[in-house]
């Protein structure tokens, strides 16, 4: 059984950038989920889900590209508990030796996302594990929803973001800033939710008119591989309460952005994370103002910086030798 802790995430940095204000034109908060001790803000739900389930908790299985597993085994760790992660074929060795060396156990199944998470659906009812799942569940945006809540109090009540920059892979990120944002009174605050072209399932099912599944995933950005995106996501973009600009960058876009991100900001993350910053630096934001998408002028942009524990020099280096057109 586990033992419960108080929270497993911190309370992350909340910090301006100077040269991503003066390329968009307002003041830019940065939200460093990058720093949480997983290495991003999955921490967050999976923590909290986690807690939630401690009582009854034996282990846990986790089917992940990375970020989640790596929370899951992160928390297992903490709680006293085994995890086992089912991880696709796509995923780094840089990622597999991570999760072992957060004590867990690893297993590789299937091409895609989808895959690993059957096979740890299974896992979950033979092996008696509870299953987190990634995304998809309640308890998770809940969780994810405090970075918001953190955002409004290291603020104050005198400022409020003109817009929040996030990534989507199967939309938990996007459902927790959502619950959040209502969590302290901000649902007028507009959402740029970006994907890179390849891993678009929040945007094909926006095109669609109904959530639809990816035939396959072909961006490099692989913890934005979802196929398929969580329900909530799609309800919420057809709601009228909230405004979600859906956009898409290329997998040049996005790795240009890791190391602009890298080189400005001395810190480095995932091509995952690389799609919401290159909304800024693409100059995406302006073009949004200019179809009058976005108010001019723009109260402050918060960028949530989601991390990611996928990413080293070599990998970059092997991502640079891929992407070249």
């Amino acid at each position: 059984m586990g033992t419960t802790v108080k929270q497993f995430h911190l309370n992350t940095p909340l910090v301006e950038s100077v040269s991503m204000s003066k390329q968009v034109g307002t003041t830019v908060y940065l939200k460093m989920e990058n720093s949480q001790p997983s290495g991003s803000f999955k921490i967050r739900g999976i923590g909290h889900l986690c807690q939630q389930f401690a009582r009854e908790l034996k282990g846990i299985v986790c089917s992940s590209g990375g970020n989640a597993g790596m929370a899951a085994a992160y928390v297992a760790r903490k709680m006293g508990v085994p995890a086992t992660i089912v991880v696709p074929s796509s995923s780094p060795q840089l990622v597999v030796q991570r999760l072992q060396d957060q004590g867990a156990t690893v297993k590789i199944t299937g091409k895609v996302w989808d895959d690993a998470n059957a096979e740890a659906l299974r896992l979950a009812k033979t092996e008696e594990l509870t299953y987190v799942p990634p995304f998809d569940h309640p308890l998770l945006w809940q969780g994810h929803a405090s970075m918001i809540t953190e955002v409004a109090a290291t603020l104050g009540p005198e400022i409020k973001p003109g817009a929040v920059l996030v990534s989507v892979g199967g939309g938990g990120l996007l459902c927790g800033v959502i619950q959040g944002l209502k969590d302290v009174g901000w649902t007028d605050v507009p959402i740029i939710a970006m994907e890179t072209e390849g891993a678009d399932c929040f945007n094909a099912a926006l095109k669609a008119g109904r959530v639809i599944t990816l035939d396959d995933i072909t961006s490099e950005a692989k913890c934005l591989g979802a196929r398929t995106v969580c329900k909530k996501a799609f309800e919420y973009s057809q709601c009228s309460d909230f405004t979600i600009i859906s956009e898409l960058v290329t997998d040049q876009q996005a790795l240009l952005a890791v190391e602009t991100f890298l080189d400005e900001e001395r810190v480095l993350v995932e091509m995952a994370c690389g799609a919401a910053l290159a909304a800024v630096y693409s100059g995406l934001i302006q073009r949004l103002q200019v179809e009058g998408r976005l108010p001019t002028p723009l109260g402050p942009l918060l960028v949530i910086v989601c991390g990611g524990s996928s990413i080293d020099m070599k990998q970059l280096s092997h991502l640079k030798l891929k992407l070249q057109t």
